[in-house]
């Protein structure tokens, strides 16, 4: 008798389970993403379809980006890139290196992206991406965006000076002019330590015996120490003619910052801070909901209704896609940045609490 109540709970049970499956509402941004990852209209999202080592410490994400990724960045931009490590997600930003609209003759999948990581001893997500990210892997993605881009078209005389992982926003505006075959005349002075740590080392050398107007110099500071600026009156005379584009580590950039100063040249000077421009991408911060004081600390890749939800604040929501505007309530203190494009928005203004996440503390009136 025992037995066959057991069994009449089990099949109710499974019964339950079922219609509980068939009737739970799924908004089509679920379907979208049972069918295919990339589907989602929440936020960008990509694809990781390729791994391929630059030097023993830095590699090449090749990246298939889903539905409203922007194919017509700039070259020299960076994107921010949201990774799932042991239940969390981790944000870094890191510069495209491909030619915008590229297609990778190495791969079958059209309209890719590529970004090259260097792992850095203080860089958890770094490290991960160098050395333990698989192929196929999801990531979410922010916009392409930033200032540290060549105009169109580029200036007719232009000097490149780069430092490790600085040579990644230069290797994309390099790319692009090498595929329109317009190469006007560049010289790239780039600083690694020793040969092998230099990135896109052979791709280099190949661009530089091929374009006759393109001068690219390695300078290997094992060797030689850093690079002596003093030394461009002697080996490119015409420096000061050239618009200049720098990136790397601060202390060089510290550098050529006064050295273009004291030549009354810092109008002609673009230079790009990793650590200082890059940090607030996607950040995270510590939420406070301001009618309840209720306060909880996220990362860059969770939305703020998600984030009120959690904490037990009764936040207004609808369709969860950034279309209905329901969610819609006023960012009072801090920053908020848009999942879908990376936009910033500031306190005063009105914000989509189911696709906007914080970008440092922030305060809702909620």
């Amino acid at each position: 008798m025992a037995e066959a109540k057991m069994a009449g709970r089990t099949r109710l049970n499974a019964l339950r389970g079922a219609a509980a499956r068939i009737t739970t509402p799924l908004l089509p941004d679920d379907y979208l993403h049972l069918v295919n990852p990339l589907w989602s209209a929440r936020e960008l999202r990509g694809r990781i379809v390729d791994v391929r080592k630059e030097t023993a410490d830095s590699v090449t994400l090749v990246i298939k980006p889903g539905w409203g990724f922007d194919f017509k960045f700039t070259p020299g931009q960076y994107i921010g890139i949201g990774v799932l490590v042991d239940g969390r997600w981790h944000w870094r930003s890191y510069s495209l290196t491909c030619p915008p609209d590229w297609t990778d003759a190495e791969s079958r999948s059209k309209r890719l992206i590529s970004i090259a990581v260097k792992a850095m001893p203080e860089g958890f997500l770094s490290s991960h991406l160098v050395n333990g990210v698989p192929e196929g892997t999801v990531v979410r993605l922010a916009a392409p965006q930033g200032g540290f881009v060549l105009p169109e078209p580029p200036p007719a005389k232009i000097l490149f000076v780069t430092a490790g992982s600085g040579i990644t926003p230069v290797m994309a505006m390099l790319r692009t002019l090498d595929r329109r075959d317009t190469v006007p005349d560049v010289v790239h002075i780039h600083s690694a330590r020793t040969a092998e740590d230099v990135m896109f080392g052979a791709e280099l050398r190949e661009m530089h015996d091929r374009h006759p107007s393109f001068t690219s110099h390695l300078h290997l500071t094992g060797e030689h120490g850093k690079f002596d600026l003093a030394r461009l009156d002697e080996l490119y005379p015409d420096w000061r003619e050239r618009d200049t584009w720098a990136c790397g580590p601060l202390g060089l950039l510290d550098d050529i910052e006064k050295h273009w100063a004291a030549a009354d040249l810092s109008d002609r000077l673009h230079v790009e801070r990793f650590e200082v421009d890059r940090s607030a991408v996607g950040q995270g911060g510590t939420v406070t909901f301001g009618r309840t004081g209720r306060s909880v600390a996220i990362d860059g890749a969770t939305s703020l209704l998600q984030a009120g939800e959690g904490a037990g604040v009764q936040m207004p929501f609808g369709c969860r896609m950034g279309i209905c505007q329901t969610c819609v309530v006023t960012l009072t203190d801090g920053h908020a940045r848009d999942l879908r494009n990376g936009m910033e928005r500031q306190a005063g203004e009105k914000i989509q609490t189911c696709i906007s996440a914080a970008a440092g503390d922030c305060t809702l009136d909620v």
